[in-house]
C-alpha cells in the first residue's frame, strides 16, 4: 500500500460529505428565498392607508386590502389610520383622566395678550386627524410638535384680535371657529397632511391675582342679560295681549255703536209711524197713547181707592202692611 492511498480515500470521503451537504444547503436556500418573498405580503386595515417607499423614497399609495412589497430591505410599508381622531392639549397636559381629573397647567402657553391689553389664561383641545398619509408622513418631521407650535400661534394671533370680555363670555365660539380656520390655514400650509376637526376651549379665565375681580364682572353681565332676556319675553308676552284686548275692546265698540244706531233708526221709524197715524186721529191717538201706556205701567204697583165721599185725602191712607212687613 503506496503512501498516496490513504489521501485518495480521505479525498473521496469529503467528496461524498460535500455531495450529502449540498442537498439540506439547497434547500434551505430555497426556503429562506420562499419567505422571504412572502414577507412582501401585507395588509391594510379598513380605515387606513398604506405607503410603500422604495430605498426611503415614496413610490406609490394603497388603500384597504392585500398587497404587495418588495421585500425588506429594498421597500417598506408604513400604515397611517385616517379616521381615528386624535388629540392635542395646549396650556395644559391630562395627568390622570379620573375621575378626578388631574391636570398640569403650563403658563408658558396659556398666557396671552388680549387685544384690549388685558391678559388671559387660555387654554385649548385640538382635536385632528390624518387627511393624506403621504404628506403625513414625508413633509413633517415632528407633526405633534409643529401642530402644538401652529396651534398656540393661530390661538394667540385670535385672542390678539378679541377683547377680553368677549374672550370670558359670549365671544368663545367666536374664537374656536376663528383658531380652527387659522390653524387650518397654517397646517395647509406646511403640507402636513392634517385636517383639523375641532378647536374646544378648555378653560378661559384672567390671571389668578384679579379672578375674583372678573368673575363679579362676568356675573354682573350675566345678570344683565338675564334681565334683559326676562324683560324682552315679558314684552313678548304683553304685547300680544294687549294687543288682543285692544282689538277686542274697539270690535265691541263697534258692535255697540251699530246697535245704538240701529235701534235709534227703529225707534225714529216707529216714532214716525206713529206720527202718522196721530195726524190722522189725534183725539183717539192720544187716548190710545194714553191707555196703553198705563196698561204697561199700572200692573206692576199697588194701587189704592180711596172714596171721595169720605173726604178724598191722602191723609186718611194708613200703611199698616208696609209697617209690618218692615219690622
Amino acid at each position: 500500500m503506496s503512501a498516496q492511498e490513504p489521501y485518495r480515500e480521505s479525498q473521496v470521503d469529503w467528496k461524498q460529505k460535500y455531495s450529502a451537504m449540498k442537498k439540506p444547503i439547497r434547500i434551505w436556500v430555497i426556503a429562506i428565498l420562499v419567505i422571504w418573498i412572502l414577507s412582501g405580503i401585507f395588509f391594510v386595515r379598513p380605515g387606513y392607508q398604506g405607503v410603500v417607499r422604495r430605498f426611503g423614497k415614496k413610490v406609490r399609495m394603497v388603500g384597504p386590502g392585500p398587497h404587495y412589497r418588495i421585500p425588506w430591505p429594498i421597500e417598506r410599508a408604513d400604515r397611517v389610520s385616517i379616521e381615528e381622531v386624535r388629540r392635542l392639549e395646549v396650556g395644559f397636559r391630562t395627568i390622570h383622566p379620573g375621575p378626578p381629573a388631574r391636570y398640569r397647567f403650563y403658563p408658558q402657553e396659556a398666557l396671552m395678550l388680549t387685544g384690549d391689553e388685558n391678559i388671559v389664561d387660555c387654554q385649548i383641545i385640538v382635536q385632528y386627524r390624518v387627511r393624506d398619509a403621504s404628506d403625513y408622513l414625508f413633509n413633517v418631521k415632528d407633526q405633534v410638535g409643529t401642530l402644538k407650535d401652529a396651534a398656540e400661534v393661530a390661538l394667540r394671533q385670535v385672542i390678539g384680535r378679541s377683547k377680553i370680555d368677549d374672550a370670558l363670555t359670549v365671544g368663545k365660539r367666536q374664537i374656536q371657529d376663528d383658531t380652527r380656520e387659522l390653524l387650518q390655514r397654517v397646517v395647509d400650509g406646511y403640507e402636513s397632511g392634517l385636517l383639523i376637526t375641532e378647536v374646544r376651549l378648555q378653560d378661559v379665565r384672567p390671571p389668578q391675582a384679579v379672578d375674583a375681580a372678573f368673575k363679579d364682572v362676568v356675573s354682573a353681565k350675566e345678570d344683565r342679560d338675564r334681565y334683559i332676556q326676562e324683560a324682552r319675553g315679558y314684552y313678548e308676552d304683553i304685547i300680544p295681549k294687549t294687543r288682543g284686548e285692544a282689538e277686542k275692546t274697539v270690535r265691541e265698540a263697534e258692535a255697540y255703536s251699530s246697535q245704538r244706531v240701529k235701534r235709534a233708526q227703529g225707534d225714529a221709524a216707529k216714532f214716525l209711524a206713529v206720527l202718522k197715524e196721530y195726524k190722522k186721529a189725534e183725539d183717539v191717538t192720544r187716548k190710545r197713547l194714553y191707555l196703553e201706556t198705563m196698561e204697561e205701567i199700572l200692573p206692576g204697583i199697588r194701587k189704592f181707592v180711596i172714596d171721595s165721599r169720605s173726604g178724598g185725602s191722602l191723609l186718611q191712607l194708613l200703611p199698616l202692611e208696609e209697617r209690618k212687613e218692615g219690622k
